[in-house]
């Protein structure tokens, strides 16, 4: 478990200045071309590290922005002259950020996984996409310019996109969507880990273990493979391939000593 341990904190180091290199290379090169730069999406993981470095670092000015106003999963980091004002740089983004809008036939409906699953397929990075928000019958997937096009030609040829219309629209015209959440009841015997894996993944505390093993779970984040971790309410728990999930609250404890524990799965 030490070494699990070890290899974990030396891949969240390296994790963290590889994203330090990749913003001091936008920052400099902002400042060296007098123009605006800006990264990939980052993860909200990502954002939090880069925004402790920026402050470390005192790079100015700089802004956040994902397309989905405050609910905003993922967001690029935009660097620019300082004589231009936020203001300027806000009405530049349909230069750089645009979406694809996705409009299923009648009665049908996908999760977040199908299009992001379809995205991968065609072999475009993960960091070229923001958040993609599903509607009914449809999405709007916030996107780089750069791959809007190659999206737009190649995700119709798709078989479960066949018959689906897409065109690409200003970013400014994205609709804001608050994320939504599924209320979840488990029954656990102790707040660890390994039992809310278990219970959330479906699998049994030996899979969980195993899963955990892979570095597939995220608590509050960081990758965590220590499973008798103790989890509190508001800790945040991912799965890959299962999902993003919040633990709101202990509702109470049956006879036999076993916690009801609620919890929220992000659904879109």
């Amino acid at each position: 478990m030490f070494e699990n341990n070890r290899e974990s904190q030396f891949e969240q180091e390296k994790v963290r200045k590889l994203l330090e290199a990749k913003i001091e290379d936008q920052y400099q090169f902002a400042i060296s071309k007098n123009k605006i730069t800006h990264t990939d999406f980052l993860k909200e993981s990502e954002t939090i590290l880069a925004e402790h470095f920026l402050q470390q670092k005192k790079f100015q000015p700089y802004l956040f922005f994902g397309g989905n106003g405050n609910y905003s999963e993922r967001q690029i980091l935009l660097f620019f002259p300082k004589k231009f004002s936020k203001e300027m740089v806000l009405k530049n983004l349909d230069k750089m950020v645009s979406a694809l809008q996705i409009q299923l036939p009648k009665d049908l409906t996908y999760e977040h996984r199908i299009y992001l699953s379809a995205i991968l397929k065609l072999g475009i990075n993960r960091e070229k996409v923001g958040d993609i928000l599903v509607r009914e019958n449809g999405a709007d997937i916030v996107v780089l310019n750069e791959i809007a096009d190659f999206l737009n030609t190649h995700l119709p040829q798709l078989t479960r996109f066949k018959s689906a219309s897409c065109e690409i629209i200003p970013i400014g015209k994205v609709e804001p969507k608050e994320r939504e959440f599924a209320d979840l009841s488990l029954i656990v015997s102790s707040m660890r880990l390994d039992n809310l894996v278990a219970e959330l993944a479906k699998c049994s505390r030996t899979k969980a273990v195993e899963i955990m093993k892979e570095q597939k779970v995220l608590l509050n984040d960081k990758i965590e493979v220590k499973f008798s971790k103790k989890i509190n309410c508001g800790d945040r728990i991912t799965i890959r391939g299962k999902g993003k999930f919040i633990v709101k609250e202990i509702e109470r404890q049956t006879k036999s000593g076993r916690l009801i524990i609620n919890i929220q799965k992000l659904i879109g």
